[in-house]
C-alpha cells in the first residue's frame, strides 16, 4: 500500500488503451500534445500529496492500518471529514487556476455512492465487493473516471422500450456466465476517462422491471478490450493571436465511451439486474457529486470575480454605483455558494454508515450556482464593453507600425498600461466569451445534473419537513 508519485501515475497510463481524438488514434495520452494537458491537470492530485505544503490536506490515514492513502478515498464519518474533503477540492481547484483535477475527486463520489447503496440493499456479496474494490483503489492510489450519463436515444422512452431505434442507448448486460458479464452500449460527457486508470460505471436514472438488463454498475480498467474513448478536443496551447502567459493551461476532455461487448468479472460488478436500486445509486451519487461541484465552482468563481474587479478598475469605472452593484451581486453569488457548500458538510446525514453532505443543502448549492451563472457572466461582460470581442490581437500589438496606435487609443485608466488591460480582457474572453466560455455555461446547467434534477431531489428530500410545517400551520389555524 502506498501513494503513487506523479511519474508513476503517468507511467500507468501507457497501457494500450484505445483512445481517439480528432479522428486519430492516440498511442500515448501522456505525450499527445492535446491530451497531455488533461494528464497534467489530473496529476495535481498526485502533486499535492508529494508537496509538503499540501500533504496533510491531501493525505489521510487508512482507518485500519494507519498507512497513508488519498483523502479522496477515506470514507467520511462525520462533518469534520466532509469539511476536510471540501477544503481539499477547493484548494486543488485553486492550484488548477479554476480547473478541478477531477480523477480522484469524482472517484470518491462514485465509490461512496456505491458503498452507501450496497449497505441499503443489504446484499452481502455487493457489500464485500465494494469493500474489496475500495481497498484495491487505496492500495494502488488509482485515478478513476465516472461513467454516469447514457446516450439515451429518445429521452421520452425507457431504456428497454421497443420504440427506441435500437436497444443500446443505455449500457446493458448482453450476456453473463460463471466468470462475469458482458456489457454493450455507450456513455457520454465522461470527463478525464482517457487518462484515468479505471472507470466506474453507474446507471443514470431510475428504472422499471423491464429495464433490469440496464440496471448495472461495475468497475472496468480504462484499457479493457472493447472499450473505446472518443475524446472531444480541448484548448491545449496558446494561440499566436494571444498575449503569451507563463501559466500552464489547465483543461479536461470529455469522451464518448463505447462498450463494444466488454467483459466484466463478477468481483467488479456492484449491481446487476436489481432495477429497484438503479435510481437509488444515481441519487446517492448526486448527493456527493453536487457538493463536489459546488466546491470546485468556489475556486472558479473567485478567479472570475477577480477578473471583474480588475477590468472595472482598468476601465476606470470601479467607483460608479451600478458597477459596484454588479460587483456586489457577484460577491453575494460567491459567498452564498461558499456558505451553502460548507453548510452541507456541517449538517450531514448518515447513509449506509458514512457521512453524506446534506442532500437538500448540497442540491440547493448546485442549483444556486447553475441557475445564476449566466447572470454572473452577463455582469462581467457588461463591465468589459464591446472591446471584449473586438480587441486587436497580440500579432497586431507586436507590429511596430501598429503598437503605438493601440497603446494610445486602447488605453483605459491613467497609469494602467494598455497591455495590462488587453491581457485582462483576453483572460475574460477565454473564460466567458469563447467556445470555452460557452462550454462552461452549458456545464453549469447540465454538469452534475440538470436544474430540474436538483429541484426533484430538493422537493423529494423535503417531504418530512413539509409535513411537519403543515401540521404546525394547522395547529396555529385551529384545525384539528
Amino acid at each position: 500500500m502506498g501513494l503513487r508519485t506523479v511519474k508513476q501515475y503517468k507511467e500507468g497510463l501507457r497501457d494500450g488503451r484505445q483512445v481517439w481524438i480528432l479522428g486519430e488514434k492516440v498511442s500515448d495520452v501522456t505525450t499527445h500534445p492535446m491530451l497531455k494537458v488533461g494528464v497534467e491537470t489530473a496529476a495535481l492530485d498526485y502533486e499535492m500529496a508529494e508537496d509538503p505544503r499540501y500533504h496533510e490536506l491531501a493525505v489521510a490515514q487508512h482507518p485500519e492500518t494507519g498507512e497513508p492513502i488519498s483523502r479522496h478515498y477515506y470514507l467520511p464519518k462525520n462533518a469534520e471529514d466532509l469539511l476536510k474533503r471540501h477544503e481539499l477540492i477547493v484548494t486543488a481547484t485553486r492550484l488548477g487556476d479554476g480547473v478541478i483535477p477531477f480523477t480522484k475527486d469524482v472517484a470518491g463520489d462514485c465509490l461512496n455512492a456505491i458503498w452507501v447503496t450496497s449497505q441499503v440493499m443489504g446484499k452481502e456479496e455487493y457489500i464485500e465487493r465494494i469493500r474489496e474494490y475500495y481497498e484495491h483503489v487505496r492500495k494502488r492510489d488509482l485515478s478513476i473516471a465516472c461513467g454516469m450519463t447514457d446516450v439515451k436515444g429518445d429521452r421520452s422512452l425507457h431504456p428497454s422500450s421497443p420504440e427506441q431505434s435500437h436497444p443500446d442507448f443505455y449500457v446493458r448486460v448482453v450476456d453473463k456466465n460463471d466468470e462475469g458479464i458482458i456489457v454493450r452500449g455507450a456513455k457520454m460527457h465522461i470527463t478525464a476517462s482517457a487518462y484515468s486508470d479505471e472507470i466506474l460505471v453507474l446507471p443514470c436514472r431510475a428504472m422499471r422491471e423491464g429495464d433490469r438488463d440496464y440496471a448495472v454498475c461495475f468497475a472496468v480498467p480504462a484499457n479493457a478490450k472493447g472499450l473505446k474513448h472518443i475524446c472531444h478536443p480541448l484548448r491545449y496551447q496558446q494561440s499566436p493571436l494571444e498575449f503569451p502567459v507563463d501559466v500552464p493551461i489547465r483543461m479536461h476532455t470529455e469522451s464518448l465511451l463505447v462498450f463494444d461487448d466488454v467483459f466484466i468479472p463478477w468481483e467488479r460488478v456492484f449491481l446487476c439486474g436489481e432495477w429497484q436500486y438503479a435510481g437509488t445509486i444515481a441519487y446517492n451519487f448526486s448527493f456527493f457529486h453536487r457538493h463536489t461541484a459546488s466546491c470546485y465552482r468556489i475556486a472558479l468563481t473567485e478567479l472570475q470575480l477577480g477578473m471583474a474587479q480588475a477590468i472595472a478598475e482598468y476601465n476606470g469605472i470601479d467607483r460608479i454605483s451600478h458597477v459596484r452593484e454588479k460587483i456586489t451581486n457577484m460577491i453575494i453569488y460567491l459567498e452564498m455558494l461558499k456558505s451553502l457548500a460548507k453548510a452541507s458538510c456541517s449538517d450531514p446525514v448518515i447513509y449506509g454508515g458514512i457521512a453524506v453532505p446534506n442532500p437538500v443543502i448540497s442540491n440547493i448549492s448546485k442549483y444556486h450556482f447553475a441557475e445564476n451563472y449566466h447572470n454572473f457572466v452577463k455582469w462581467v461582460q457588461d463591465l468589459c464593453g464591446g472591446i471584449l470581442v473586438t480587441a486587436p490581437t497580440y500579432l497586431d500589438y507586436q507590429n511596430p507600425e501598429l503598437r503605438g496606435y493601440i497603446d494610445k487609443y486602447l488605453g483605459g485608466k491613467k497609469g494602467i498600461p494598455t497591455e495590462h488591460r488587453l491581457r485582462m480582457l483576453q483572460l475574460i474572453r477565454i473564460w466567458m466569451a469563447s467556445d470555452i466560455g460557452g462550454g462552461i455555461e452549458v456545464l453549469a446547467l447540465h454538469g452534475e445534473g440538470s436544474l430540474q434534477a436538483q429541484r426533484m431531489i430538493i422537493y423529494g428530500e423535503y417531504q418530512n419537513q413539509l409535513q411537519e410545517y403543515k401540521e404546525r400551520a394547522k395547529r396555529v389555524a385551529g384545525i384539528k
